[in-house]
């Protein structure tokens, strides 16, 4: 081929070549020697060659990006959405301490005539086992309740218990029973002859028993309120007033409210 080619050929192949670019001519309108449109044809085909390469280098390259946007696509994927933990489940175990005050009556109802104050404090542990809650507390409280007995009256001054709770936690807020047993100092009183005043006689303690239920309720800060009855059993306490001996069953209704501070 390269024979065919001579130098005074070369204008004439570079004429051509500029009109089929153009696309203004074609082997037949170059009115010339078999041997230049041989040439002609050539340069024709050379063209074709590349337009075939052209096209097939573009379609390669459009498969390979089709097939890199499909990766990318399937590579990220859409995200979860993001996920949140539930608050926990409020937990009443461990140990707190407190302050309560109430009414103490020999009668179910608190607003009675025979009722008087109770103050003291406690402490407590409690465990908790899913939704149920058991513990153990300790009480002390200052009473000055006195009731009449045959030959005078008897003070309940101070009252220590240990008892034992039991319930369910739901959530912030302890429903709850107690039991436990108690000890309570009693007083007895007699009336000073030519006097309207008492005098103090010989004291004693008596163990007795508690039992009853209450609702607590947690805030923020370790701080919970609570409410509570307790019904308290002395039975047979022995007095002795105005000379006189005998045994008296002496029964507490204790409503007390109270606070809790939880460490």
């Amino acid at each position: 081929m390269r024979n065919l080619i001579q130098s005074s050929d070369l204008a004439f192949l570079m004429e051509a070549d500029d009109a089929l670019s153009a696309g203004k001519a074609g082997p037949a309108d170059f009115g010339r020697p078999a041997q230049h449109r041989m040439l002609v044809s050539l340069v024709m085909e050379l063209h074709m060659s590349l337009i075939k390469r052209k096209i097939f280098s573009v379609g390669v390259l459009t498969l390979m990006a089709c097939g890199a946007s499909a990766a990318d696509l399937a590579d990220h994927s859409v995200p979860s959405a993001p996920s949140y933990d539930a608050p926990g489940t409020f937990s009443w175990a461990g140990a707190y301490a407190g302050l309560h005050g109430g009414v103490a009556a020999s009668k179910f109802n608190p607003f009675n005539n025979g009722r008087a104050p109770a103050v003291g404090a406690q402490v407590g542990y409690n465990f908790q086992a899913g939704s149920g809650v058991f513990g153990a507390e300790l009480e002390g409280s200052y009473l000055n309740n006195e009731v009449r007995v045959p030959g005078g009256n008897v003070e309940s001054r101070f009252r220590g218990g240990a008892k034992a709770k039991a319930g369910l936690g739901l959530d912030r807020t302890f429903v709850y029973g107690t039991a436990g047993v108690t000890t309570t100092e009693f007083e007895g009183r007699r009336l000073v002859s030519g006097s309207d005043k008492r005098k103090s006689g010989p004291d004693s303690w008596k163990q007795g028993y508690l039992f009853g239920g209450g609702v607590e309720h947690a805030f923020s800060g370790g701080v919970s309120a609570k409410i509570e009855y307790n019904y308290v059993i002395n039975n047979a306490v022995p007095t002795t007033s105005g000379g006189i001996s005998s045994k008296s069953d002496l029964n507490d209704n204790v409503i007390e409210a109270g606070l809790n501070f939880r460490f």
